[in-house]
């Protein structure tokens, strides 16, 4: 009687022993966030991944009744922030607004300290960013869609030019792959950021640019250049006429930029979910979608599972890009 008394108070014992521990995460995950929240922008201020972080954090403070404090950490496509990132604590105060060119780095550059694909948790997609082919009307003044681009370029070999906003960045990547689909040439010319390519294209020192809708859009509405192809797979609002480069002959075609929230290793699945609910809430407002289009974004969202598909297919397509042309910066 004695011994069958001594067990069960044994195991009671035990399971009170272990009840903080089983119970801990779950507790953790419903006192947070009790601080600041960080979000790492991988670039400088004021372009469109900064704009659309600021959008964001500034909603998610709101829901999440905590400030969500934007820091912005520039250097090598971002690989510079990425790898810090990777090292911290998954505490759930840190995440980092991932994009493209930021997933494609370790294409890019030897040792960048993280690998996109497994080195993060995906947390949900936010924007997507559509670049568009534009040309300067001027020099071009018979090239008004990709067709006639590539009849010009084919007709004068090795003497056509276009640029972009840096080697490897999304436009020239975009460029080379229609390169290849479409058998015709034009030599890259880089440049250290969209405004000066853009500048340079507007001043006809380079007649073509594949660029960023955020940079492109208020010239395009200034008749200063022209747009005779987006990227993405559908039209995109703000040039409704503009036909997609897959409606002009490259059936499939799929060439967009885009961002989401990436969180350090070990970040815990509630907190995940919880900011991933709160951002698909957040992009389902209209003026949220209004205030990103107004910086040439459009709201995109997809859950973690959605999100990490698209990073290993996009990290898988453009790394084949980038390995056949050639094209790492070392």
């Amino acid at each position: 009687m004695q011994t069958a008394s001594l067990a069960r108070f044994t195991r009671r014992a035990l399971f009170l022993c272990l009840l903080p521990v089983i119970a801990a995460p779950a507790l953790a995950a419903d006192a947070w966030p009790s601080k600041p929240i960080k979000l790492i922008v991988p670039f400088p201020a004021g372009g469109p991944t900064d704009t659309a972080s600021r959008i964001l954090g500034q909603e998610l403070a709101t829901r999440l009744k905590q400030p969500v404090v934007v820091e912005n950490k520039a250097g090598a496509s971002g690989a510079i922030a990425a790898a810090q990132v990777a090292k911290l604590p998954g505490d759930g105060y840190t995440f980092m607004m991932l994009a493209t060119p930021t997933l494609l780095a370790p294409h890019m550059y030897k040792k960048v300290g993280y690998d996109t694909v497994k080195d993060f948790v995906p947390v949900a997609s936010v924007y997507d960013l559509p670049i568009v082919m534009v040309v300067n009307p001027g020099l071009m003044p018979s090239v008004t869609d990709v067709q006639k681009l590539i009849t010009h370029a084919k007709a004068r070999p090795g003497q056509i030019s276009y640029t972009s906003s840096g080697t490897g960045s999304f436009g020239h990547l975009s460029m080379e792959l229609l390169k290849q689909l479409g058998g015709f040439d034009m030599q890259h010319i880089a440049y250290k950021g969209g405004v000066p390519a853009i500048t340079d294209t507007i001043g006809g020192q380079v007649p073509m640019m594949y660029a960023d809708l955020v940079a492109a859009l208020p010239h395009i509405k200034t008749g200063k250049l022209r747009a005779i192809g987006v990227g993405s797979p559908q039209r995109v609002s703000v040039l409704p006429d503009v036909k997609t480069v897959a409606e002009q002959g490259f059936k499939g075609f799929d060439a967009v930029s885009w961002g989401g929230l990436l969180a350090p290793p070990g970040t815990p699945k509630e907190i995940v979910d919880r900011v991933s609910r709160e951002t698909a809430t957040i992009l389902a407002d209209k003026g949220v979608q209004d205030r990103l289009l107004n910086a040439g974004a459009i709201a995109n969202y997809q859950n973690p599972q959605q999100m990490a598909v698209r990073i290993r297919t996009d990290y898988e397509k453009w790394g084949k890009v980038i390995r056949d042309k050639g094209l790492a910066n070392d």
